[in-house]
């Protein structure tokens, strides 16, 4: 048994959903899996397992940061977890792109700590498994969700809190999509400990290369983080 996820080993299916928030947790469990059962509350880490389409799928809170999330990553892979894939949102950072778009993360820069933590000074490119790009890209075409595939950035601070105003527009005129916590480090993580990881994420805030900070309201977020799981479940069930 582990410190931070008290379930037992088997407790999670091997397709694991990773949300941030865990209202998001529970929303997943409760309106989309069927034969749920709570499998961890510690600490606030709300985690359940249950079936999507006969299929056995999880859902486990990581909080918010890559700290949180290595620790929560580092022990369901312990519990027998072979597939993260990060749920969660992001601000967008390209001029064409708006509130609500779902993005496809193919790697992330690892402007974050815990990256750094597991590969040391070593240059690296955490990076997503192609299987679970490819099985996201083939599941947005059958639900008829448009999507962005490419590479983000992962950081240690929220956007309006970077103490570097001009980082995320230079990350833009590089390409990159949209800016959030965990993905790099889960990347990471992953390819250390030879398990398969991607992440999904609807963009909750605009700013970027030439954008003004715009925030998304309640009632879009909802709609765009409901397509968002629709997408996250129908990849899970592919993998």
């Amino acid at each position: 048994m582990f410190v931070h996820l008290t379930a037992a080993s088997g407790a999670y299916a091997e397709t694991c959903l990773l949300p941030g928030d865990p209202n998001r947790a529970r929303r997943i469990a409760e309106a989309f899996l069927q034969d749920v059962v709570q499998v961890n509350a510690e600490r606030g880490l709300l985690g359940y397992t249950g079936t999507y389409e006969g299929r056995p799928v999880s859902v486990q809170t990581t909080g918010m940061g890559g700290p949180s999330a290595a620790i929560v990553v580092e022990e369901l892979i312990g519990l027998g977890v072979k597939r993260l894939l990060r749920v969660g949102k992001c601000g967008g950072l390209q001029p064409d792109m708006a509130l609500g778009d779902l993005v496809v993360a193919v790697s992330a820069v690892p402007a974050d700590g815990v990256s750094r933590e597991y590969v040391g000074a070593d240059a690296y490119a955490p990076t997503s498994t192609w299987r679970v790009v490819e099985s996201a890209v083939d599941a947005a075409a059958e639900l008829g969700l448009p999507i962005r595939v490419g590479p983000i950035a992962s950081t240690n601070t929220f956007t309006t809190h970077d103490p570097d105003p001009e980082r995320e527009r230079r990350w833009a005129t590089r390409g990159c999509l949209a800016v959030e916590m965990e993905a790099a480090a889960i990347f990471t993580i992953a390819s250390a400990r030879n398990v398969e990881a991607g992440c999904l994420l609807t963009v909750a805030d605009v700013s970027g290369a030439e954008a003004e900070f715009v925030r998304i309201s309640k009632t879009e977020s909802k709609a765009a983080v409901e397509r968002l799981i629709r997408l996250a479940l129908a990849t899970a069930v592919r993998l």
